[in-house]
């Protein structure tokens, strides 16, 4: 366990239904600000995506009083199984956590993340968990060279009745401005987008296929604007953020921040 002022890591094995042992990090308040679990999936494991890519966010929700749960798909990190090449089989993985952040963290509400890869993956888990109240997409790989492998995902999502968040950068080296805005326009539910102007694929320096340009650093991309999260946990402010998700009324979704990095 790690521990700081404001929150404590713990880490755990989740066992999919098919036998794989996911790794799994649960970033939980000292002083937990309401039971709202949000779940942050990865970028594409065969191009190095891991949970580690995910650890400022989650560190930063946790800071502020969320708990944020991030894990290893199959074949990725720690985890057990092989990665997928179209991401079909990470679904059960998310499936799977979403199942055991229930029975183990005392809520009945999740907000997925899904981050580049991780966003087409955790779109198509979204009507598959009931808990599921919530979707934030960080660079949705909606371009048509990357929907040779996510594209049979997309109707998942742009389907679902459950409130949506698509945030991506306008030089995003998979996915035009034109591309997002004509796939979204067939979507369902209450859909917003947030363009980070000027910058690429996500809001997550990667090493492999990110589509970030060469030495755009985490602290630029803080700077972007709102409605995003950013890596850099000590740059993510979330102290004014009002966030309305209710499980009475899973349709209507409020988030807000004043400084600028929102969720």
């Amino acid at each position: 366990m790690t521990t700081t002022s404001t929150f404590t890591v713990d880490s755990c094995k989740i066992e999919t239904p098919d036998g794989v042992k996911l790794h799994a990090r649960i970033f939980k308040p000292v002083d937990v600000a309401d039971d709202l679990v949000i779940l942050l999936v990865h970028p594409f494991s065969l191009l190095g995506g891991s949970q580690g890519l995910l650890r400022g966010i989650a560190a930063g929700l946790a800071d502020r009083g969320h708990t944020a749960v991030t894990f290893d798909t199959r074949g990725a990190g720690k985890s057990s199984g092989r990665a997928s090449l179209t991401g079909f089989s990470e679904i059960r993985d998310v499936i799977a956590v979403c199942k055991w952040v229930c029975d183990n963290l005392s809520t009945r509400r999740i907000l997925l993340v899904g981050s580049s890869a991780g966003a087409p993956i955790s779109g198509s888990a979204v009507d598959q968990v009931e808990e599921v109240v919530g979707y934030v997409s960080l660079g949705y790989p909606f371009g048509w060279t990357a929907s040779i492998l996510f594209g049979r995902h997309h109707k998942a999502i742009l389907q679902s009745p459950k409130p949506k968040l698509f945030v991506m950068g306008t030089q995003d080296g998979f996915t035009s401005v034109k591309q997002l805005q004509n796939k979204l326009k067939s979507a369902a539910g209450h859909v917003e987008t947030h363009l980070l102007e000027g910058h690429g694929q996500g809001p997550n320096v990667q090493p492999v296929g990110s589509g970030v340009e060469r030495g755009t650093s985490q602290q630029q991309l803080v700077s972007c604007g709102p409605l995003s999260f950013i890596a850099t946990f000590d740059k993510i402010s979330l102290g004014n953020q009002s966030v309305d998700i209710s499980s009475n009324n899973a349709n209507q979704i409020r988030l807000r921040c004043h400084e600028g990095i929102s969720l």
